[in-house]
Order: C-alpha cells, then sequence, then structure tokens
C-alpha cells in the first residue's frame, strides 16, 4: 500500500507515488541532507530518536499516516503523502534521484515537510522541475507551507527555488525559516508569525 493519495498522478513522468519499497532511497538522501544541515542534524546519525524517525517514516509510506508527538506529549497520526522524481527521459527502472514529502499540518492542509534531489543531479534545474512537479499534485496544491533550515549551502538556492512557486518568507529564526504560499487560506501567516516555538519532538516520532 502506498501513501494517502486522492488520485496517482499517471500521466507525469516525472513523479511516481513513493512506497515503502523507495525507504533506502529516501533514508540515504535524508540522512545525506541532515549531514549537510538541510534538515535536523539528528537524523544524520544512527541513533534510537533517527531509528524511531525512519520506522515510522515505513509506517508513512505503507499506511498514509505518519505519527507525530506534540511538545505536550500528545500523540497522533497526521496524514501523509509523497512522490519520487525521475527526469523526463529516464528510462522505465531508473533509479529516482530526488522525492518530495508533504505532510498534514493542522487544518491548514499540508506542508511541503521534506524534499531533496541527489547532490549528483543538483544545479542542472532538476530542483526546480521537482518542485513545480510537487505542488502541482493534489496535496501540493494544498500545501501552504514550507519550513527551510537555515546555515547551510542548500538554504539560498531553496528559498529562490520556492519563491519561483510564489512563497513568501513570514518567520524566521537563527535556524529556521517559515514561508507560506502567498494565496495561502486566509489566517495561515499570522498563526505562523504568532505561535510560540518550542522543540518540536514530531520530527522524530
Amino acid at each position: 500500500m502506498t501513501l494517502d493519495y486522492d488520485d496517482v498522478i499517471a500521466d507525469r513522468l516525472m513523479l511516481a507515488p513513493a512506497h515503502a519499497g523507495h525507504l533506502p532511497l529516501l533514508r540515504s538522501l535524508i540522512r545525506e541532507g541532515a549531514s549537510e544541515g538541510s534538515f535536523d542534524p539528528e537524523l544524520a546519525r544512527n541513533s534510537p530518536e533517527s531509528q524511531l524517525f525512519f520506522a515510522n517514516l515505513r509506517q508513512a509510506l505503507l499506511t498514509g499516516y505518519f505519527i507525530v508527538e506534540d511538545a505536550r506529549g500528545v500523540i497522533a497520526r497526521d496524514s501523509a503523502s509523497g512522490y519520487v522524481y525521475l527526469p523526463a527521459d529516464a528510462h522505465e527502472d531508473a533509479r529516482p534521484v530526488g522525492f518530495g514529502l508533504f505532510k498534514a499540518f493542522g487544518a491548514f492542509g499540508y506542508e511541503l515537510w521534506l524534499t531533496a534531489v541527489d547532490p549528483v543531479w543538483r544545479g542542472t534545474g532538476h530542483g526546480r522541475r521537482l518542485l513545480s512537479a510537487l505542488f502541482d499534485t493534489p496535496a501540493g496544491r494544498r500545501a501552504w507551507l514550507v519550513r527551510v533550515q537555515r546555515g547551510n549551502n542548500s538554504a539560498a538556492a531553496m528559498e529562490h527555488l520556492l519563491a519561483l512557486n510564489h512563497f513568501v518568507p513570514v518567520r524566521a529564526t537563527s535556524s529556521m525559516r517559515w514561508l507560506v504560499r502567498d494565496d495561502a487560506p486566509c489566517g495561515l501567516a499570522d498563526t505562523i508569525r504568532t505561535a510560540p516555538i518550542a522543540p518540536t519532538p514530531s520530527d522524530f516520532h
């Protein structure tokens, strides 16, 4: 079983629904991104927290739900959906070179939660193509929020690509920048600006 989709993109050669068989690819790209500072550094380690994260990610790829725990210790399930990316001219058995995962964001639809392109394929327009395709999926059309880790070599490029997709920054700390799409539901930007910032155990649960 794959993630919970409104429909399956069968006519776009660049995207295919992510499934549990893609977990080794996703784990490799997420750990590499974490080591570069694009994701939480804990995900680059072979720690109990990161092992739990990837176990829950596998479950999400099977069921369409990711187990989350908020700062109060309350556990819930967030709807999740995701895709792997292949170049348009790739042959049928080619290995995907990127991915994008969406996760429910309260009553505001989805956030683009995690996305990456294999370093070998960066700098040749694949990041732009991946994001454009992701935001044209059912979840992507309702994805109003992206959080970008600051202080790494990819942050500026990521924010530039998000700006091309009509995302604007609404909040920043020393480690994170929140960007909201300019047609987001009324109130989301204000919610992001005023919400208390706390550690996010849900990143690992």
